[in-house]
């Protein structure tokens, strides 16, 4: 007996060790994206916080999460997603904030056959022509932007300005297949595509108002941007001259709070702190605002869902066994702060609202930016399913 109570002593901090459960977050934390980062983190720290009510646990299992930088750079986002499922032995891994670096992980996920969950990228390849079973995606997808986004569009004209790169390209693909979807009698007449880091969009713009000034009315320029918006810069060059009305997508807000000047201007939005009306919401806006003296922001509302997402599975499951988790998250219902989400067994898409919003004209204070026009249930947004299983 003396000499096996040293091997049980030895295997003991092992045994203890194999019972964390842990999850990789990986995020753009520096470059362009990285205010996109930085909320994505807060928001799956606050999201795992309330889930475990405060103990960072999962029936009474420990859970670590690991926070890696790719960067936004897809080489980078693949080495790091290798490293987390084969140095770190994490259970599920969450990322990234570049669609380009999203869908260069993805295969690693083939790979290891382990599962990532994909916020806040939103290339539609993602779950898409890229797709494999070890994905499923949290974030909304380009088409569910486009397809709210079209819902406002009825008819006359429709342009767009967007990034000339995955993002860019994938949204504006989506917004033009949107309006055949819902129907719209809007033509689109015209695609401008400018660098991701564009500063000047004097050219551009000036195409853009060549190619709809003639247009049927109502004419609309839908910019699609991540990172700084260049509204501002569009509306001093007074598209108003030809009947040109702004429409933007939804942003954070550091950039929402500089279209003040633009009061009655409509567009569509992922999340508003203002708009969902349920528990988790309520909780999520007051405790954000007494940490951080502002509300939470898009990704930040993401980041909690990833949380909720994963939680939720190593809930069910446990961890460990990925098919089990597969089987468990298709179709798996979650609470988020925009609601409850589901997970669409054929793509692993998260099926979810979006909202029309118009920047409000008496605003109460800096964050009081938005009014809720309606919000477009699911329901409503026929995302296509174009993966291949």
């Amino acid at each position: 007996m003396r000499k096996l109570i040293p091997l049980v002593f030895a295997l003991a901090p092992m045994l203890a060790a194999a019972q964390d459960l842990k999850v990789a977050l990986i995020a753009g934390k520096t470059g362009i994206l990285e205010p996109y980062a930085r909320e994505t983190e807060t928001g799956f720290m606050m999201g795992l916080e309330y889930l475990t009510s405060g103990k960072m646990d999962i029936n009474g299992r420990k859970l670590k999460v690991i926070v890696k930088d790719d960067q936004s750079k897809p080489d980078q986002g693949r080495t790091l997603l290798a490293e987390a499922y084969d140095d770190d032995k994490v259970d599920i891994a969450v990322g990234t904030s570049s669609s380009g670096s999203a869908i260069a992980m993805l295969p690693i996920a083939a790979e290891y056959k382990k599962i990532l969950v994909v916020e806040p990228a939103v290339a539609d390849a993602i779950t898409g022509a890229k797709w494999n079973k070890y994905i499923f995606r949290t974030a909304r997808n380009s088409m569910q932007d486009g397809l709210a986004a079209a819902s406002t569009f009825k008819q006359g004209s429709v342009a767009f300005l967007a990034q000339d790169y995955a993002f860019g390209k994938d949204a504006v693909a989506a917004a033009r297949e949107a309006l055949r979807l819902t129907g719209s009698r809007a033509n689109v007449v015209h695609e401008e595509y400018a660098p991701q880091n564009a500063t000047d969009f004097t050219a551009s713009a000036q195409r853009l108002f060549d190619k709809l000034k003639d247009a049927p009315q109502p004419r609309v320029l839908q910019i699609i941007w991540a990172g700084p918006n260049p509204m501002n810069k569009i509306a001093d060059m007074k598209p108003e001259r030809y009947g040109i009305t702004l429409a933007p997508g939804g942003n954070i807000l550091p950039v929402l709070k500089t279209w003040k000047s633009f009061a009655g201007t409509e567009g569509t939005i992922y999340y508003y702190y203002g708009f969902p009306k349920n528990k988790m919401n309520d909780w999520f806006v007051a405790e954000h605002m007494k940490r951080y003296k502002k509300p939470p922001d898009m990704f930040t509302a993401g980041g909690f869902t990833a949380a909720s997402a994963v939680y939720t599975a190593l809930a069910k499951t446990g961890g460990g066994n990925t098919q089990n988790m597969i089987a468990a998250m298709e179709g798996m219902e979650f609470d988020t702060p925009k609601g409850k989400m589901h997970f669409r067994k054929e793509d692993h898409q998260a099926m979810q609202p979006m909202y029309h919003f118009r920047i409000k004209k008496d605003q109460k204070d800096e964050w009081d930016l938005l009014e809720l026009v309606r919000e477009i249930p699911a329901s409503e947004l026929p995302v296509p399913i174009r993966n291949k299983r």
